[in-house]
């Protein structure tokens, strides 16, 4: 009988009618494949049953998670290969639905089937998130989303996220001088405080305001007072606490709540960073008027979002598997040309769209490295499953942004009033220095 490894390696590329750059590791000890590429290693039959019960991207993320798969060498290169035989190639070449087609890729995954061994389908890692059909971005199902994410251990997020605290694409203006993440973050502070024109005395609200770190700044150095909303128990704590520790509670305010419901308008600025993509499409618009009627005749917003590329049928349009089971579930990416057009029916006029795509793949790739460095110390404050998760969310979104999959733009609007006189400079860029 062949090796595992080779006999895998066989089949796989039969199914996919392509070939495997990558080096193959089995659970009885065999390789086969490019002695220098990246190893895909496959622990043990029970990855293979999560891959064949549910092909495609969610199945690979199971096996993942669960730790019945790894990859050894390089997570990037790997991770690229992966996303061009997986991710790239459209619905047809996902797993077993090519093989119903295909005689010779059928006859490929009925021997798959046996090497598997039982046909009994693995129950899902528990950092997957179970939950029954439902109305979607209502005030309930958003804050349990955003628990599942946010509400991990704030010790997690100190070792990814470093000392600055900002969950979201940084601005790396030095990046060739040799930036830190912290240098980077708080650059992107800086620049949102920039586009908003803040000054003393304003009231600036913080739309899903995680740690607290916008706030502080903005309160700290401009001289504002802050209102901070965000659904997570655990960021208020933290975020509040860090308010005190910096003396600034008297300018700033951490609430638990649902920017639905912020009442106590109206406000200079608005900064949304990072939030939006959870908002959802049905409820874009009601999130853009919302925050138009919380801000003062020539207020500004400055809308920091994820966006997607657009696709041809936009109805065809679904929310990554692995992205809404482990880590965002509910989130929704759109256009920047639909965020731009939403901001506009909601009455905003907008003002300025800068892409900052490649900023992100800087900031994800240094998360990565930070969680990589302290990874047992991660997988005690967590558990190995979501430690994996992050690990594979990170890096392979830090390729997407690489590969203009995706992107994260910020929008600037404003409220104009009646006059036409929006406040702004003619030259707008000049926040740049």
């Amino acid at each position: 009988m062949a090796e595992a490894a080779q006999r895998l390696r066989s089949l796989a590329e039969q199914m996919t009618g392509a070939p495997l750059p990558l080096r193959l590791k089995a659970w009885d000890g065999s390789q086969a494949g490019p002695p220098d590429a990246p190893a895909l290693v496959v622990r043990n039959r029970r990855a293979l049953r999560r891959m064949l019960f549910k092909p495609g991207e969610l199945g690979l993320a199971r096996a993942w998670v669960s730790g019945d798969l790894e990859i050894e060498g390089d997570l990037y290169a790997a991770l690229d290969v992966l996303s061009g035989l997986v991710w790239e190639r459209g619905e047809d070449a996902r797993g077993l639905v090519q093989a119903v087609r295909d005689p010779e890729a059928r006859a490929a995954a009925r021997e798959l089937l046996k090497l598997a061994g039982p046909p009994i389908p693995p129950a899902p890692p528990r950092e997957e998130i179970r939950r029954p059909r439902r109305r979607l971005h209502t005030r309930r199902t958003d804050k349990r989303a955003i628990s599942h994410h946010y509400d991990v251990g704030n010790d997690f997020y100190e070792l990814v996220l470093g000392p600055s605290m900002v969950y979201s694409c940084a601005y790396w203006e030095a990046a060739e001088k040799g930036a830190t993440l912290e240098t980077a973050q708080r650059d992107k502070l800086e620049l949102v405080c920039a586009k908003l024109g803040l000054k003393e005395g304003q009231r600036l609200l913080d739309v899903g305001c995680g740690w607290g770190s916008m706030a502080i700044h903005a309160a700290r150095e401009y001289g504002v007072s802050v209102v901070g909303v965000t659904l997570s128990q655990e960021q208020a704590a933290y975020a509040r606490k860090r308010v005190a520790d910096e003396g600034l509670t008297d300018r700033v305010e951490i609430r638990v709540q649902d920017y639905r419901d912020v009442a106590d308008g109206p406000f200079d600025a608005i900064s949304s960073i990072g939030m939006a993509e959870h908002v959802g499409a049905e409820k874009y618009l009601e999130y853009a008027r919302q925050l138009y009627d919380l801000l003062k005749p020539g207020g500004r917003l400055l809308n920091h979002q994820i966006g997607r590329r657009p696709q041809r049928d936009e109805s065809a349009y679904e929310v990554d598997e692995f992205i809404d089971s482990y880590v965002f579930p509910d989130g929704e990416l759109a256009p920047v040309g639909t965020t731009v057009t939403q901001l506009e029916r909601a009455g905003f006029e907008v003002r300025d769209v800068e892409s900052i795509r490649e900023h992100y793949a800087l900031t994800l790739r240094r998360w990565v490295a930070n969680l990589e460095a302290d990874w047992d110390h991660a997988v005690r404050l967590t558990s190995p499953g979501r430690a994996r998760v992050w690990r594979l969310y990170m890096a392979a979104c830090a390729l997407a942004f690489e590969h203009n999959r995706i992107g994260v733009n910020q929008v600037l609007a404003v409220r104009t009033p009646e006059s036409g006189t929006s406040g702004l400079p003619l030259r707008p860029r000049t926040w740049h220095g």
